[in-house]
């Protein structure tokens, strides 16, 4: 009896394995659609809030959609653990518009005043090249947040050739701890870490 070529024996066998079908599973990710509204509010019953901050009691979730879309509003759910969940009438793009707008400026007034927080710690950033009005309001910060016991981090924040002048750098941040140095004391000395230079604070 002829024998098969070892080669065509493989080629059967490869053939006659089951093959592996891998599917795939995808999870999808939650999203944040914000709070429930208009249909999206599915109980029967809600405890309803006018657009002027009235309250006008429970009431069944349909009728107090209509009310929404009679004064051309959105009905919001604002307090969905409560018994039973309390909506609120009001115009929801314009809302959501002006919390964005509040949030900026908490940003933008954080970022211009320079105080920071990092962890359980304050912060002061300081430029290599601040004045000496604006190195006072910086010590007043700094002031504040100690007389609240808390530490403070003063960072100095170097911009292109100025960290080859460490020595001015170390300087700004002395006459800061100089400054507090009735309430204060330095903790960490002023260390170099990439574009900062920083010193830690401690209250007394």
């Amino acid at each position: 009896m002829a024998q098969r070529p070892i080669g065509a024996v493989f080629a059967a066998f490869e053939r006659s394995r089951p093959i592996a079908r891998f599917k795939r599973s995808y999870q999808r990710l939650p999203q944040d659609l914000g709070p429930r509204r208009n249909y999206r509010i599915r109980i029967p019953a809600v405890r309803v809030i006018d657009a002027e901050g009235n309250q006008l009691g429970v009431m069944e979730t349909r009728e107090a959609l209509q009310l929404a879309q009679q004064a051309g509003l959105d009905l919001v759910e604002v307090a969905p653990q409560a018994q039973p969940p309390v909506c609120r009438i009001l115009d929801y793009g314009k809302h959501t518009y002006e919390q964005a707008k509040r949030q900026r400026e908490a940003r933008r007034q954080q970022q211009e005043s320079g105080t920071v927080r990092s962890g359980g710690i304050k912060g002061v950033r300081i430029r290599f090249g601040t004045d000496s009005g604006d190195l006072d309001y910086r010590v007043k910060d700094a002031r504040r947040f100690l007389e609240e016991g808390n530490k403070v981090e003063v960072t100095l924040l170097f911009r292109g050739r100025e960290r080859t002048h460490p020595e001015i750098a170390e300087a700004q941040l002395s006459r800061i701890s100089e400054a507090l140095v009735d309430i204060a004391m330095v903790e960490q000395t002023p260390r170099v870490d990439g574009r900062r230079m920083t010193m830690l604070l401690a209250p007394r």
